[in-house]
């Protein structure tokens, strides 16, 4: 197979990487900085091209769009009217321009798509859903979901103030950037029917984005859940608690456990993280996870149409910021 990475950033240099240790047959990067497309193809044996068009015309079997946030839906597009099947990285925009027509376009062509959802496969998250479609939890309640982290500590190297994080235009502000919780909310609890959200720029940060949010979601099955995000806490903290009839469950990331509690026979069983597991492997396993899909012809965990989804979900809840009301997912949910 021949795989065409485009991006040749941190998280693209990653999916170049991995894309190897899969052993894809022949790999390509398009990356218009001369010095990175040099860098990365003398270090991982890469075809380099200056443009996407000079990719396209190279003929891949699948592409992967890692460039930054706000500019994912122009090559995906691209890529997909000519039939190309694409992985795309989170989140899929930053607007609602576009991504309309690609989902129409990706169902009309049947294409393999995936959107990037690497905490679905670590093994935290991996292991409460998997005691939910159990039915270990008996009928879902409620959720509560949060990440929060330092903003300038993510890259200490760097001005956090120059960082895409940090603009709004580039897809910044921690409601669409900590999209992973709002993922799995969903993924956890199903479609959501409405939102609420408060949000704002709370610190003294020098960013123009909300640093803070507090959503609320009302779920088709009639669960809620709570969703917290924010760029302000001095320590990285992840994980959640979802609860049940018959029962919860709680992953802590620091912890690196998941605690579930069987109210029957009022007993706690512990499921603690591989000691060997590393960061990485969460994606290596989703681009494995595309790859085979893309030969055996599946659908994928997260294809771009249900991803539009997830980003009608986010545009609910930063309506609901500014109007200070519950709003209405447009979509299937609201059904």
């Amino acid at each position: 197979m021949k795989g065409l990475v485009v991006g040749g950033g941190s998280i693209g240099s990653r999916h170049l990487r991995n894309l190897k240790k899969l052993e894809v047959g022949t790999l390509g990067l398009v990356e218009p900085d001369a010095d990175r497309r040099s860098s990365l193809a003398a270090e991982i044996a890469v075809t380099g091209f200056s443009s996407l068009q000079a990719g396209l015309d190279w003929n891949p079997d699948f592409a992967v769009v890692a460039t930054p946030s706000h500019l994912h839906v122009e090559p995906a597009l691209e890529l997909v009217r000519r039939g190309v099947p694409v992985f795309v990285e989170k989140p899929l925009a930053h607007t609602a321009d576009g991504i309309e027509q690609l989902a129409r376009l990706v169902v009309e062509k049947k294409l393999t798509t995936l959107v990037g959802c690497n905490m679905r496969f670590h093994p935290g998250p991996g292991q409460v859903k998997e005691l939910v479609e159990q039915g270990s939890l008996g009928k879902l309640l409620f959720g509560r979901i949060h990440c929060g982290s330092f903003l300038p500590d993510w890259r200490p190297q760097a001005d956090y103030r120059t960082g895409y994080a940090a603009r709004a235009e580039s897809g910044g502000g921690c409601i669409l950037d900590c999209i992973h919780e709002i993922d799995l909310a969903r993924w956890y609890l199903g479609e959501v029917r409405s939102a609420f959200c408060c949000a704002g720029h709370l610190s003294s940060l020098e960013i123009e984005t909300e640093d803070v949010a507090a959503l609320i979601f009302r779920h088709a099955s009639g669960a809620i859940s709570e969703v917290h995000l924010d760029y302000v806490q001095r320590t990285y903290e992840r994980g959640c608690q979802i609860a049940g009839e018959l029962g919860s469950v709680s992953w802590d990331f620091s912890a690196k456990a998941v605690r579930w509690y069987d109210a029957t026979s009022r007993k706690w069983t512990i499921y603690e993280q591989p000691e060997t597991w590393e960061v990485n492997q969460m994606y290596v396993d989703e681009m494995q996870h595309f790859i085979a899909c893309l030969r055996e012809g599946r659908p994928t965990q997260l294809p771009i149409p249900e991803a539009v989804r997830v980003m009608q979900v986010v545009w609910a809840a930063k309506a609901s910021a500014e109007k200070g009301r519950m709003i209405d997912v447009i979509g299937e949910s609201k059904a």
